[in-house]
């Protein structure tokens, strides 16, 4: 009698393991990645989608964009700086990363450099900006970033290789290490036609970056961690790759905008790109300039945001040392209006069905959970030819919509070479890439019971969406964009 409980209670165990096993068996692993793929610190970056800049400095008591360098520090006097208030600004706008431009072209530091009379420390101010700025982003939970510019019209040293590279290498270690965590940190290639011929050390300047805070993204035109898109007026590619070659970015050299605001498909590097634009017509701050309106604003948006980008905002505060209040109510007006638009998803409640799915987790379901970390995977046969589609069945089709947002799971490489959205079989648009978003504004609001998203991703393994959602634009449907 022993002997047979002893051979039930190992048929029990035994049971429980294949059990146990099928039941692992059941839950398949996620497809491999497609290289090259984002590194945290991006991943971070790119889910931002909205940072601010800052350009204050000599040129905003000169009424200039470039000085010459021989300005008088005796001229930077602002009376009522106040780096609180630029918080302010970059809070209205919904921005989580704030950038200072502590030296511009004309060599003027922020900061109270040891290793030049030309700043703060010479004129009537006599305070640290970037110590301000810093601390200020700090108590309101605003990471922080810097921007130094490699030209330099006033230090004597430029043109002369290693004395320039050394005092750049020299600041660069100031503001690394006195100064807090810095999330983000901006390499300018701008140079004029008829500057001093200088060889810039970036590669030196990088590895000091990733020695002091290996953590902070590098921004160039060639990146390693984020590039420039190509111009000044946040626009991306409607095709727009995070991946290029580096090898083949020379960092200021004409002639590559192109490239840099479409990106690479065959690219071995993740680069992603962000479209800097300021909200003013100018960087830095005049008299005579306003902001630009909110429906420009907003156009900004879709093609910065809504193309695969980090939209970088400039509010050059004024020659008092604030944000000008209208400046402050444009961008809270512009993320209320952000707010209207997609705050509301109506593709919420819908059912979601695919043309196949790679099993638990990976469910068409997973594209309307509001969730980064969830994703549709097909499997990896379906669709190679003809491609891929997930279709949402709405629970309320007579509500209209005009805006369609698609996101890609990038945290495993970007997939999606081509797509088209139809309404109740009727195409509706069309594109190229996806990655972390893509927002379709039609040209008018569109109602019905289902929405189709067809993808191709031909050669790059199945495609790995997020997210599909439906909006209202108001501002669109008013006829007004």
């Amino acid at each position: 009698m022993g002997s047979v409980l002893i051979c039930l209670a190992a048929l029990v165990t035994v049971d429980g393991l294949v059990s146990s096993s099928a039941a692992w068996l059941a839950t398949p692993p996620p497809p491999l990645p497609v290289l090259p793929i984002p590194s945290a610190s991006q991943l971070r970056w790119q889910r931002r989608e909205i940072i601010m800049f800052f350009h204050f400095g000599m040129n905003t008591f000169t009424d200039s964009e470039w000085g010459t360098g021989s300005e008088d520090p005796s001229l930077f006097r602002p009376a009522s700086l106040n780096a609180s208030q630029w918080m302010d600004a970059a809070q209205a706008a919904g921005a989580s990363l704030a950038i200072l431009v502590a030296k511009h072209h004309d060599g003027f530091c922020l900061w109270p450099s040891a290793y030049t009379a030309h700043s703060v420390r010479a004129s009537p101010f006599r305070g640290d900006v970037v110590r301000e700025f810093t601390d200020a982003a700090r108590a309101r939970g605003i990471d922080a970033g810097i921007y130094l510019s490699p030209w330099d019209r006033h230090d004597a040293r430029y043109g002369k290789e290693t004395a320039y590279n050394e005092y750049y290498e020299a600041q660069l270690r100031e503001l690394l290490t006195g100064y807090g965590s810095v999330s983000e940190i901006w390499f300018d290639g701008a140079k004029g036609k008829n500057a001093t011929n200088m060889t810039y050390h970036f590669s030196e300047w990088f590895q000091t970056v990733r020695q002091l805070q290996p953590s902070t993204n590098i921004f160039s035109d060639a990146g390693p961690d984020v590039r420039w898109v190509g111009d000044e007026k946040g626009f991306a590619g409607t095709t727009c790759w995070s991946t290029v070659n580096r090898s083949m970015i020379t960092i200021g050299e004409a002639g590559i905008e192109t490239y840099l605001n479409q990106g690479d498909p065959r690219g071995t590097d993740w680069v992603p790109p962000e479209c800097d634009v300021s909200i003013r017509p100018g960087w830095f701050w005049h008299r005579n300039e306003t902001a630009k309106p909110l429906l420009q604003l907003l156009e900004i948006y879709y093609n910065s945001v809504g193309r695969n980008c980090v939209l970088l905002l400039n509010a050059p505060p004024n020659a008092t040392g604030l944000v000008a209040d209208a400046d402050v109510a444009r961008l809270r007006e512009f993320r209320a209006a952000l707010a209207t638009i997609f705050n509301t998803d109506l593709a919420a409640g819908s059912v979601a069905r695919a043309s196949s799915d790679r099993g638990p987790r990976f469910e068409a379901r997973n594209v309307l959970d509001g969730r980064d970390d969830t994703f549709w995977a097909p499997t990896a046969d379906d669709g190679r030819r003809n491609g891929y589609w997930i279709e949402l069945r709405r629970c309320s089709p007579e509500r209209a919509f005009n805006v369609v947002r698609i996101q890609e799971h990038v945290a495993l490489g970007q997939r999606v070479e081509r797509h088209q959205v139809f309404v109740d079989g009727v195409p509706v648009a069309n594109g190229t890439t996806v990655g972390h978003k893509r927002l379709h504004r039609l040209a008018q609001p569109v109602a019905g019971r289902t929405v189709r998203v067809w993808v191709a991703a031909a050669g790059r393994g199945p495609p790995l969406l997020s997210a599909v959602g439906l909006h209202l634009d108001p501002f669109v449907a008013a006829g007004t964009v």
